[in-house]
Formats: C-alpha cells, sequence, structure tokens
C-alpha cells in the first residue's frame, strides 16, 4: 500500500512532468514550421510564366519542408482580389502571395486600391525578372528601334500596339516608349498576351511590347521580327536583340516575381522561407527551367527583395506619371 503523501508526492512529479512535456511539445509545435499545407496564391489566370514560376518553386519548397505548398489561383481585378486575399490571411507563414510588377504599377496607377500593398504584405523573396521585348509583324517595313521610330513619326496614326491589358507592364511599357520617343500609336489592350500576339502575326496589329517568356519561340521561329528588349542588357533567350536602350538611352523595364506574405509574419518563418527559394536557384534543373523561360533569377535577402519593392514601385510610379495613365 502507498501513503497519501506519497502517493500525492508521486502524482505531482508525474503532473509537472506531463506539463514539462506538454509545454515542450507545444513549444516545439510552434516553431516547427510548416506543419501543415501552405498556399500559394496567384493572382492570375492558370497557364503562363505565373504559374510555371510557381509550381516550380512550390514543389521545391514542399520537398525541402516536408508539407505541401499548394498554388491557388486568385485572378481578377489586375490582381487585386488575390493580393487582398494574402493581406487579410492572418499573419502565420500558411498564405504567400506570388508578388509582381502589377502590385508596383498598381500602388500609384489605381487611386482607388483597396489596400497599402506597402504596409500591407511583409516581402519575402525574389524569384525572377522576365525582359519584355517589342514584337512586330514581319510585314511592317521596319528592322530595328531606330527604323521602327522612324517610321512612327513618318506615319502618324497608322500604328497599332497590344499589350495583356490596361495599366499592365506590357501597356505601360509602351506608353513610357511613345514619351521617350516622342512616338504616337493607337494602344490596343486584350485579355492577355495570347490574343494580342495572334492579331500582330496576321498584321491586324502593328506590334507589342511583350514578356519574352511568351515570344521568344514566335520570333525564334519567324512569326515574328524582334526589334528590342526592354532591359539595361540583352536576354540570353534573345541574344541577337539589343536592348532598346542602345537606341533610347535611359529605356528600361521588365516583369519581376517575388513571394510575400501577410505584413507581421513572423522574421523566422520569412528567413526560413527567404533560405529555401533562394537555395532553389542553385538547383540545375530549376536554372535550366527558369533559362527556358528567358527568366533572371533574383536572389538576396528579404530585406533586399524589400528594398527592390520600394524601387520598383518608384520606378513605375515615375512611368504612370509620365504616361499620364490612370485607372477610370
Amino acid at each position: 500500500m502507498i501513503s497519501k503523501r506519497a502517493f500525492l508526492h508521486s502524482a505531482g512529479r508525474a503532473g509537472l512532468a506531463w506539463l514539462g512535456a506538454g509545454w515542450t511539445a507545444s513549444a516545439h509545435a510552434d516553431r516547427a514550421y510548416p506543419s501543415h499545407q501552405v498556399r500559394w496564391i496567384v493572382p492570375y489566370a492558370a497557364g503562363g510564366a505565373t504559374d510555371v514560376l510557381s509550381r516550380l518553386i512550390c514543389q521545391h519548397l514542399s520537398d525541402r519542408l516536408g508539407q505541401p505548398f499548394v498554388v491557388e489561383n486568385k485572378p481578377g481585378a489586375g490582381s487585386n482580389i488575390g493580393t487582398q486575399a494574402v493581406i487579410n490571411s492572418p499573419p502565420d507563414g500558411y498564405t504567400l502571395l506570388l508578388t509582381s510588377t502589377a502590385n508596383a504599377i498598381n500602388a500609384s496607377f489605381d487611386p482607388a486600391l483597396p489596400y497599402d500593398f506597402a504596409t500591407g504584405i511583409m516581402p519575402v523573396a525574389g524569384v525572377a525578372r522576365i525582359p519584355l521585348v517589342l514584337v512586330v509583324n514581319n510585314d511592317l517595313p521596319v528592322h530595328s528601334v531606330a527604323e521602327f521610330i522612324a517610321y512612327a513619326k513618318a506615319n502618324p496614326g497608322r500604328l497599332s500596339i497590344a499589350s495583356s491589358g490596361i495599366g499592365t507592364s506590357l501597356h505601360l511599357s509602351g506608353e513610357l516608349f511613345k514619351a521617350m520617343a516622342g512616338v504616337q500609336f493607337t494602344h490596343v489592350p486584350y485579355r492577355g498576351s495570347a490574343p494580342g500576339l495572334t492579331d500582330v502575326m496576321s498584321g491586324q496589329i502593328q506590334g507589342m511590347f511583350d514578356n519574352v517568356t511568351s515570344s521568344f519561340e514566335l520570333v525564334r521561329t519567324g512569326k515574328l521580327r524582334a526589334l528590342g528588349v526592354t532591359t539595361r542588357d540583352r536576354s540570353d533567350t534573345l541574344p541577337d536583340v539589343p536592348p532598346i536602350g542602345d537606341t533610347l538611352p535611359g529605356y528600361e523595364t521588365s516583369s519581376f516575381y517575388g513571394v510575400g506574405g501577410p505584413h507581421d509574419t513572423p522574421r523566422e518563418i520569412v528567413d526560413l522561407l527567404n533560405r529555401e527559394i533562394n537555395a532553389a536557384f542553385a538547383d540545375p534543373a530549376i536554372k535550366a527551367r527558369l533559362g527556358e523561360l528567358g527568366a533572371i533569377p533574383i536572389t538576396g535577402n528579404a530585406r533586399q527583395f524589400a528594398a527592390m519593392l520600394a524601387a520598383e514601385t518608384e520606378r513605375w510610379r515615375k512611368v504612370v506619371e509620365m504616361s499620364g495613365q490612370k485607372k477610370e
């Protein structure tokens, strides 16, 4: 028989041990991120470079961190629906956003934006930068940026330039070109790049500023003619195509993608995700796939990515002001 005092002493020790074990397990669970599925919100329709980039990185993160990172498309309102969904999510690292040029543009392009991207999103990591390229119909009698500018000046009102929609980087790259070159052409917005490129090939539209991802194969196969890329340097995907800035000094745009979470996402989670995303770019298979897309990896820590987002937002604010374009 055990005495009452001994029983209580034994039970007390067991209780403390249980509480200690429970506290340790709870603390470990708090630290063990991720412990379940992570949603990766892409604020665009399925398909295209945004999905390819996202699925590449999500597969890498799933393999490395042991939990599924699942791509979820939330298109609409120029990326605003998906972006606001992430901003309004708990800051626990389980809802992430594929950030993009659209976020930098909308900050100044959309006066009625229902959120403040700069304070609503915690920058996590860069993913990739994609050059744009000015492509034209093969029957247009120009073979360089200088000839295109001369033709536009000699034929006012005869050129139409497609884009993937009003307020996109494709649209505003054209508007910046117009302002810097002193030319005029008609902007024709489409619901995505594909229908615009189709009409450029058919000759209904004379040209388009487009991501190299969706147009380089058309250039390589001779279905479109490339006049210049929008980045400061040549693109490895189209190495024979010079930068537009060689003709228009100071001209430079591109599309970029990165990752963000809701504001106040814990720094340790941000740093973990940043390390793993940067590690993905050392994977030969991922590097090769990015190269096929014409994408240039964006590396660096979360603070460097935050600085890049701020710089891109300011860059596009100036483009919006110069172009005189605003969402109505």
